[in-house]
């Protein structure tokens, strides 16, 4: 299951967000997305984990919980268009 997880304070690392929804399950990755230019995280990202049933509880768990002083935004990810 693919999550799309958003508000992600720019001091938070992608360790931090594996080590965060692994409470949850297994995840085979984790990508915040960064700036071309700046280097500088965007405040959001994406986290793969192998189960649903466990991304599912992940996202219904983590919704809105106060994650290095920002309440993350956690959802299903959407297909991308293109």
């Amino acid at each position: 299951m693919n999550i799309y997880v958003a508000n992600i304070s720019f001091r938070a690392r992608e360790q931090d967000l594996k080590e965060l929804f692994e409470q949850y399950g297994e995840v085979s990755s984790v990508k915040i997305v960064t700036d071309r230019e700046t280097g500088r995280s965007r405040g959001f990202g994406f986290i793969e984990m192998t189960n649903d049933s466990e991304g599912k509880q992940a996202i219904s768990q983590l919704n809105g919980v106060d994650f290095n002083q920002r309440n993350l935004v956690v959802n299903e990810a959407r297909p991308s268009k293109g």
